[in-house]
């Protein structure tokens, strides 16, 4: 059971966070919405910022799998990751990136908010890297970061267009880098 009350406030904090923000939700929602109790709260996290953590640390995992898993269904092209994002981001409730949102409101680079969702985009870069240089692009870690910028800037630009037309303009901008995949 204290693993099940667990698993539901991370839940909770990932869905509430994702929807309106870290900042705008409270302990008390949290553990209204969740169902668990104020000391089984405690029990699991001694503070807001450490379910913040979690929540962050879970959504890692699941994200970095899923591209994993997206990139692979895509045959491991290196454009692929825009095929992975198009299918995220063209979802009704897609609210940015989990990880550019954390770091925003958190605002403050030392903090531990910013260190996990910066390691998240780095877990990302080392991803897209790998493919790369499976398929004979190289240098593979700077064409990844060049990648990183075109997604991270693709997720701002679906949220200001309101259509996935930008992840298009992104995954050309990448094929112009990789002149042998021009597709």
């Amino acid at each position: 059971m204290a693993i099940q009350a667990r698993e539901r406030l991370i839940a909770t904090a990932e869905a509430l966070f994702y929807q309106r923000g870290i900042n705008t939700v409270g302990i008390s929602e949290l553990i209204e919405t969740s169902g668990v109790g104020r000391a089984s709260f405690y029990r699991h996290f001694d503070s807001k910022d450490a379910l913040v953590h979690a929540a962050l640390r879970h959504r890692n995992e699941i994200a970095l799998a899923s591209l994993e898993a997206g990139i692979a269904a895509n045959d491991s092209s290196p454009l692929g990751v825009f095929d992975v994002i198009a299918e995220r981001y063209g979802q009704a409730d897609f609210r940015g990136c989990a990880f550019i949102n954390a770091m925003v409101e958190a605002a403050d680079r030392g903090s531990e908010t910013h260190r996990i969702a910066r390691e998240h985009k780095l877990a990302q870069i080392q991803i897209i890297a790998r493919v790369l240089e499976q398929a004979g692009h190289s240098p593979s870690y700077e064409l990844a970061c060049d990648f990183q910028l075109l997604i991270d800037g693709a997720v701002m630009g679906v949220l200001r267009e309101g259509n996935l037309e930008p992840v298009g303009r992104a995954r050309q901008i990448a094929a112009r880098l990789l002149p042998s995949l021009r597709t």
